[in-house]
């Protein structure tokens, strides 16, 4: 099996063994009929993946590689906030007419601060860092920006990256205040492992440890049955990743920069519904 499988099973029994129910409480998400998407969660779950050994994909259930991809350099790359640059419809229910999803994800990573070393936004401060000082414990971005919060149309869950230098490899942190398992969890994991390869290869460093913070690790009460279904399915080995490594220019990267070879997956026939 792949670890990433591994990891994500021992995450959903916990939670569903051992996890806390909010049924007591005035919950914000709706299912789509109005009902209330209550969950049951574990606070605090930490994981991590060596970048180094495999590419922490799932197996249980297929996780739309390219679609993640698409997105990530939607958000870091493209620094959009406008659905009408990402190829999915992921966001199409948090978009108003305009197609903009408010000041967020994208558009905070766009917004320009000034330092004594020059003007950059964060996206561009890390990669100055990372080139002129790898030994910095200053490369943090952070898009939870609480005077920007009420132009969001949904607040950032992914939203926090640290980076760290040690020796040759280059290590993230992803902060996370909320996570739906079912949905989200490998589908972040993904897209944060190809990011942090993304910087390792335009700074001349090798991928090292993804580490995945997560402060609300939770399962949806219509999504349990599906879960339980996923964690009992085969198990593949992990497939090969390979990355461009022609591409020198964190710019230059593109959703075909990025493939999997030899993925195997157990197909999902049904469709998630998901809490807004």
């Amino acid at each position: 099996m792949s670890y990433a499988d591994s990891v994500f099973v021992n995450n959903c029994k916990d939670i569903l063994d051992n996890g806390f129910w909010d049924t007591e409480f005035n919950v914000r998400p709706k299912w789509e009929d109005g009902s209330p998407a209550h969950t049951v969660k574990k606070f605090g779950v930490i994981n991590r993946y060596d970048l180094s050994d495999e590419f922490p994909i799932l197996t249980l259930r297929q996780t739309y590689f390219k679609s993640a991809v698409d997105e990530i350099l939607w958000i870091w790359q493209k620094k959009s906030n406008n659905i009408s640059q990402l190829n999915s419809k992921i966001w199409n229910q948090w978009a108003d007419s305009s197609g903009s999803i408010g000041k967020a994800y994208g558009y905070q990573l766009s917004v320009k601060h000034t330092y004594p070393e020059g003007e950059f936004d964060q996206v561009d401060r890390l990669l100055h860092d990372l080139k002129n000082n790898p030994a910095s414990r200053r490369m943090v971005t952070n898009i939870y920006v609480h005077s920007d919060l009420q132009y969001m149309n949904l607040y950032p869950c992914a939203y926090s990256l640290t980076l760290n230098v040690t020796g040759n490899k280059l290590n993230g942190i992803l902060n996370q205040r909320s996570q739906d398992m079912l949905v989200a969890n490998n589908w972040n994991v993904c897209q944060y492992a190809v990011l942090i390869m993304m910087f390792a290869q335009v700074s001349a460093l090798q991928a090292g440890e993804l580490v995945h913070v997560i402060a609300d690790a939770h399962i949806y009460d219509r999504h349990i049955p599906m879960v339980m279904d996923i964690i009992s399915s085969p198990l593949y080995d992990a497939p090969k990743f390979s990355i461009d490594d022609k591409v020198k220019s964190f710019y230059d990267f593109s959703v075909d920069s990025f493939k999997l070879s030899n993925y195997e997956f157990n197909k999902l026939d049904v469709k998630i519904p998901v809490a807004i």
